[in-house]
C-alpha cells in the first residue's frame, strides 16, 4: 500500500511538473505584439502596402531566428486610408482591443491626429515615414523614427543655392500638413542661403488641375522649382508644368524617389532631383539584397524604396525595445517600451544604419540627392 501512494505521490509531482514545464513553455511562446497603421486602400495604398509588406517581411526574418527571447513578434495591420478620422478609429483597436504597447504609423495629419491618443494611453508611437517638423513636438509618447523635413528639404534648399548656383525659387505645395511645412522650410532656407523666392503657391489636395498656380510660376522666371506634393500629385503637376513650357530644373523631396512617377513621368521627368533620407542599393549590398529580393518575389522595385526601407527596419527597432524590457525584468507596457528606446538612444538597424533617438524626439541622417537621368535615378551628391 505505502509503495502503490509512493507510486502516486511521484506520478503527480510528475505531472505538476510537466504542467510547469508546459505552462513555462507557452508564456516564453506567448507573442509579442505591436501595431502598423498605414494606407491599405485609397490614394496612397501603393506606398501603404509595400510598407507594410516590408514590415512583414522584417518580423517573419525576426521570428526565423528564433523571436525575441524565444518569443515571436505580432504585427497587427490595420487601415487609415492616409485619412486622420480612419487613424483614429485603427489606433483606438489596436490599444483597446489588440494591447499593444507600441505602434508604427506614417502620414504627417495621421500621425497628429493620433498623438492625443499615444499620449493619454501611454502606448508608444513611432512616425516612421511621414517629415512635418511638428511631430517632434506632439508629446512625450510620440517620437519619429525617420528624420523630419528639416533635414531633407533645407539640404535640397541649400544644394540648389549652394551648388547649382540657383538664385530665384519657385515653391509649388500642396495644401496640407506635409505640404505647407515642407514648403516653409525650403523658403526660410533657401533665402537664409542668399537666395529669394519668387512665388509660393499652393494647390488643393482634391486637385486635379493646377494651371492658376502653374501660370504665377512661370511669370516669375524662377531659376528653380521646389515641388512639395504627395506621390499621387506629383506626377500630374510636373506634367502639366512641363506641358506648360515651363523648362527649369525641379526639385522635390523623398516622395519623388519612386520608379513609379518616373515611369508615369516619361520624358518630363529627366533632370528631376530628389532626396532620398536612406542609402541606395549602389551604396548598400544589405539594400542590394532587399531590392533583389523585392524582384524575385514582386518581379518589380518597391514603390518609395527609401520609405520601405524605415518600415523593414521598425520591427527590429521593436524587437530590440522587447528584448531590453524583458531583459530588465519589468514588465512590458508602453511606459517600460518608452523608457527603453530613451535610455539605449542608438540602434544599429539593417537598412538605414545607425539610428540616435535624440532627446527632442528627432533623429538625423544623411541625406542622399539623386537625378533622374535615361529614365533612372542616378546619385547626385550625398550631403551630412
Amino acid at each position: 500500500m505505502k509503495a502503490v501512494r509512493r507510486g502516486v505521490l511521484r506520478a503527480g509531482a510528475a505531472l505538476v511538473l510537466c504542467s510547469a514545464v508546459w505552462a513555462g513553455s507557452a508564456a516564453a511562446a506567448e507573442p509579442l505584439p505591436f501595431g502598423l497603421a498605414l494606407p491599405m486602400t485609397g490614394s496612397q495604398a501603393l506606398f501603404g502596402a509595400d510598407q507594410a509588406k516590408a514590415a512583414q517581411w522584417a518580423v517573419d526574418d525576426i521570428n526565423a531566428k528564433g523571436g525575441v527571447n524565444g518569443r515571436p513578434l505580432k504585427m497587427v495591420l490595420l487601415d487609415t486610408q492616409a485619412d486622420p478620422r480612419q487613424g483614429i478609429n485603427a489606433v483606438n483597436r489596436m490599444i483597446s482591443v489588440d494591447k499593444v504597447p507600441v505602434f508604427g504609423t506614417a502620414w504627417s495629419s495621421v500621425v497628429k491626429s493620433v498623438a492625443p491618443i499615444a499620449n493619454r494611453s501611454q502606448t508608444l508611437e513611432l512616425s516612421v515615414g511621414a517629415n512635418s517638423p511638428e511631430i517632434a513636438r506632439l508629446g512625450d509618447y510620440v517620437y519619429t523614427t525617420y528624420p523630419l523635413a528639416d533635414v531633407d528639404i533645407r539640404a535640397l534648399a541649400k544644394y540648389s543655392h549652394d551648388t547649382l548656383k540657383k538664385q530665384k525659387a519657385a515653391v509649388l505645395y500642396i495644401h496640407n500638413d506635409s505640404g505647407v511645412e515642407g514648403a516653409r522650410i525650403y523658403r526660410e532656407s533657401f533665402t537664409a542661403a542668399g537666395g529669394q523666392v519668387v512665388a509660393y503657391e499652393a494647390y488643393d489636395e482634391q486637385s486635379t488641375d493646377y494651371t492658376g498656380a502653374l501660370l504665377k510660376v512661370r511669370a516669375a522666371q524662377p531659376d528653380i522649382i521646389h515641388i512639395q506634393g504627395l506621390v499621387a500629385d506629383l506626377p500630374q503637376v510636373i506634367t502639366q508644368l512641363r506641358r506648360l513650357g515651363i523648362s527649369q530644373p525641379i526639385t522635390t523631396y523623398s516622395a519623388g524617389y519612386n520608379p513609379t512617377i518616373v515611369k508615369q513621368l516619361g520624358a518630363a521627368g529627366e533632370g528631376l532631383i530628389v532626396s532620398s533620407l536612406a542609402p541606395s542599393p549602389e551604396l548598400s549590398p544589405t539594400v542590394a539584397k532587399f531590392v533583389e529580393r523585392w524582384q524575385s518575389t514582386e518581379h518589380r522595385v518597391p514603390n518609395g524604396l527609401p520609405y520601405t526601407q524605415y518600415l523593414y527596419d521598425m520591427p527590429y527597432l521593436i524587437a530590440d525595445l522587447y528584448k531590453h524590457v524583458l531583459d530588465s525584468g519589468k514588465p512590458v507596457t508602453g511606459a517600460t517600451i518608452r523608457a527603453a528606446m530613451v535610455s539605449t538612444g542608438k540602434f544599429d538597424l539593417p537598412m538605414t544604419g545607425m539610428l540616435e533617438v535624440l532627446p527632442d524626439h528627432r533623429v538625423n541622417k544623411p541625406v542622399y540627392l539623386y537625378q533622374v537621368k535615361d529614365g533612372k535615378f542616378v546619385a547626385l551628391a550625398t550631403v551630412k
